[in-house]
């Protein structure tokens, strides 16, 4: 079952608000967790996969000779916490399997911390 906190939702919101203008960048809510089939009555999971970060998108980059010009698109994975709280050990993992795949992560604990994380000044 989802359970997000309304102090979460908050700082969510203030960092796709302070990153919307950025024309380069784009993110995305994603919200998972599990509820009930109002047809079966079976609970259905939705969202990417468990573990996986609140906001998820794309950063346009431009990269050496071999791809002069071309833009492409490095993901994004930004798990979104209050002061005092903590990955889940599937957050974790999800994040270093992004990192290590040469994606753009970190947790952000406020807009700032985003921020910085997607290089933003």
């Amino acid at each position: 079952i989802l359970i997000l906190s309304q102090a979460e939702t908050k700082i969510q919101q203030d960092i796709r608000l302070a990153v919307g203008q950025e024309k380069n960048l784009r993110l995305f809510r994603n919200e998972t967790g599990m509820l009930p089939d109002p047809r079966t009555g079976k609970w259905v999971q939705f969202g990417l996969c468990k573990g996986s970060s609140d906001l998820i998108g794309f950063k346009e980059i431009v990269i050496d000779e071999s791809h002069l010009g071309q833009k492409l698109a490095v993901f994004i994975s930004l798990e979104v916490k209050t002061k005092r709280g903590k990955l889940s050990d599937m957050q974790h993992n999800w994040l270093q399997v992004v990192k290590n795949a040469g994606g753009i992560t970190g947790v952000a604990r406020n807009v700032a911390e985003a921020l910085n994380i997607l290089k933003i000044n």
